[in-house]
């Protein structure tokens, strides 16, 4: 019982300080609006064009990528400074980090997490694909690719296989 009441002690605390905060701030910061000031723009640069567009989510892979990497680097930097004084422990450490780092990088690679490969939204089928599956697919044509297509996503390869009759 005495911990709940200093966790809601600690919550009411909490809130109360940033609730606070944002009131101060709205008081007394000056209020000067201008049509510059409310214009839409991206990065200091004005929008061109509308901002509904389909974002293609392979730009995120990309950025968790780059952050799992840059935490790496982060974390060897600790075993690059003891190094010169712990070389064997250091050396140890560092290669089961690295090692695992590789595995799940192996694993992505071999997923097609990597893979970027252009999106068939706009690509015509070629001849013989029709349906849903020439909508999806576009560019499958044999059996080879659809093994390739069929390590990132079964269920799409499925769907040619039921319409086609594409081979195992």
């Amino acid at each position: 019982m005495e911990i709940l009441l200093s966790i809601a002690i600690f919550l009411a605390f909490g809130f109360g300080f940033v609730l606070v905060n944002m009131l101060v701030g709205a008081v007394i910061r000056p209020s000067a609006p201008n049509p510059e000031k409310v214009s839409i723009y991206e990065c200091g640069e004005p929008t061109v064009g509308s901002s509904w567009v389909q974002f293609d989510l392979r730009f995120y892979v990309v950025a968790l990528f780059y952050l799992i990497f840059d935490v790496e680097v982060a974390l060897i930097w600790p075993i690059a400074v003891v190094f010169r004084d712990h070389a064997g422990p250091a050396l140890v450490i560092a290669g089961v980090f690295l090692a695992l780092i590789l595995v799940g990088y192996v694993y992505e690679w071999y997923s097609g997490s990597l893979d970027w490969i252009r999106s068939t939204a706009n690509v015509r089928a070629p001849a013989g694909v029709g349906g849903l599956a020439g909508a999806r697919l576009g560019t499958i044509t044999t059996a080879a690719e659809a093994r390739r297509l069929a390590r990132r996503d079964p269920e799409m390869v499925e769907e040619e296989r039921a319409t086609v009759g594409a081979p195992s």
